[in-house]
């Protein structure tokens, strides 16, 4: 790094930019929710097993989440602009090489490289944007970040049940190609280069990090198949324990730590950690039990059960415009607390539904859950960024991406297998046994009675991961107002970055 300017204005580009990243994240989005619609196309023509599909979705996942922390340290050491285009690069070329792939293992390669791209792309998108947006409008950009992320939850799966029902089971990777050199091109042209202070590198706190991190995911995502006792999940468990443990260890006694643990002491930062793990879990089952719900319960096709979400993506956009504007006059302790008490109220309506309420009652709990995330999205993201100091902003953005991860995993391991549980009691001992395992199984077999049963009994679980929503969104309103405080307003010194001269 040869000469730095501290740059105390957001940079005449910003919004550009802010497109940019946010286009950097639309394409992770829309990746991660439209694989599963592709699952029957993978099984016919790549003859893949269920292990091999079950390895093509764990293996990105896996890797993202193992490698997120150290991405974020490594990027703001060598720069973040740098990262973004060597995650993108990575992303699509990682795509490609899945569209020529003919056996399952060469999926499950390519999925793996896909997931080292992510991880060094994403802490860049939200890292960037805190450098070059200062505090009157970074809540605004947050906003329509956080807005994309929740639109491309959405549009996933609507984009991928059309290229599924016109094309073959390549174009949902392909797609990502022309959008990541677009994507590069206009950061190389847009973007100022970013990065912290010039740090040693801490060799051992990458290697417990990456450790104990891929064994948590490991252990969380196996576990459902494996079940918790298995000697595969209880070594991967216990590895991640110590791996972590020692991590922490290392990083409190380390004088160049890759993750400043002094962070966790500023209650605003743990209170938005803390709170975003909690309504991770709380919604992340649930959330992937909804599109089965409109496919199995309604009957709709996968596009149609996209485009039936579409106004929950709308009021989460809408709102989080909004509560970004809020947060110019109103706390966000406040902002927080309230938004996620409406998301806890949609979840209290979702747990009215029966087989028969039809599509009326989901989408109004739906577009409840939208207006509450929109209202404390911006909130709790810039309270928790807005923590962070500039020069540690990749690995702060990166633990922000980690909370949720682990998070939405656990949520889909734990309450996912609960929720199955719920759904299998809940089926008659007659039914044959891969019925009492899957709703779609009960639906195929051709008997009017107990498909009308597999369905009042996935309605009967969703009812159950309605209530815990509702719980964890209401712990986590509780969490935020007792721990988020205004920010202490910073020195225009101390919050800008140091940005390359010339950026």
């Amino acid at each position: 790094m040869e000469s730095h300017t501290v740059r105390a204005e957001p940079h005449p580009r910003r919004w550009w930019i802010l497109g940019v990243l946010c286009l950097s994240l639309l394409v992770l989005v829309v990746d991660n929710t439209v694989l599963n619609l592709a699952i029957p196309s993978l099984m016919r023509d790549l003859g893949a097993t269920p292990a091999d599909i079950q390895w093509i979705i764990d293996a990105y996942v896996l890797v993202f989440a193992g490698l997120l922390l150290t991405a974020g340290s490594l990027s703001d050491r060598y720069g973040r602009r740098r990262f973004l285009i060597i995650g993108l690069l990575l992303f699509g070329g990682a795509s490609l090489v899945a569209v020529l792939v003919t056996e399952p293992w060469q999926l499950v390669a390519a999925r793996a490289l896909m997931g080292v791209g992510g991880s060094i792309l994403m802490p860049s998108t939200l890292s960037i944007l805190i450098t070059v947006f200062d505090d009157t409008e970074r809540r605004k950009a947050i906003a329509a970040w956080s807005a994309v992320a929740m639109v491309g939850v959405i549009a996933g799966p609507t984009l991928g049940g059309f290229l599924l029902e016109h094309y073959w089971w390549g174009s949902i990777f392909l797609i990502n190609v022309p959008v990541a050199v677009l994507a590069v091109v206009a950061a190389a042209l847009l973007m100022p280069e970013s990065r912290g202070p010039a740090r040693r590198l801490d060799p051992p706190g990458v290697l417990l990090s990456v450790t104990g991190m891929a064994a948590l995911v490991y252990a969380v995502i196996s576990s459902p198949s494996r079940g918790w006792t298995s000697p595969e999940v209880l070594t991967a468990a216990v590895l991640a324990v110590l791996a972590l443990g020692g991590f922490v260890l290392w990083e409190r006694r380390s004088a160049h730590p890759m993750l400043p643990l002094e962070l966790f002491r500023d209650r605003n930062f743990s209170g938005s950690s803390f709170s975003i793990v909690l309504m991770s879990f709380g919604t992340g089952a649930l959330l992937l039990m909804l599109t089965q719900y409109l496919q199995f319960v309604l009957g709709y096709g996968a596009m149609k059960a996209g485009l039936a979400l579409l106004p929950y993506a709308v009021a989460a956009a809408v709102f989080n415009i909004l509560g970004a504007g809020l947060g110019q006059k109103i706390s966000s302790r406040t902002l927080a607390a309230v938004g996620l008490a409406v998301m806890a109220l949609g979840f209290g309506v979702l747990a009215f539904m029966t087989a028969d309420t039809g599509y009326g009652l989901l989408i109004t709990g739906l577009m409840l859950m939208g207006v509450g995330a929109g209202v404390a999205g911006p909130a709790v993201y810039a309270t928790l960024m807005g923590a962070v100091p500039p020069q540690h902003a990749g690995v702060g953005s990166a633990l922000n991406d980690t909370v949720q991860q682990v998070g939405m995993a656990l949520s889909v391991a734990v309450l996912g297998s609960v929720l199955a549980g719920v759904y299998r009691s809940s089926m008659p001992e007659s039914a044959p046994a891969a019925a009492r395992d899957s709703v779609a199984v009960a639906l195929q077999l051709g008997d009017p009675g107990l498909a009308r049963t597999a369905r009042e009994s996935f309605v009967s679980a969703m009812t159950f991961g309605s209530w815990v929503g509702a719980a964890f969104t209401l712990a986590a309103a509780a969490l935020a107002f007792v721990l988020l405080r205004p920010a202490v307003p910073a020195a225009p010194a101390e919050r800008s970055d140091l940005v390359e001269a010339g950026g």
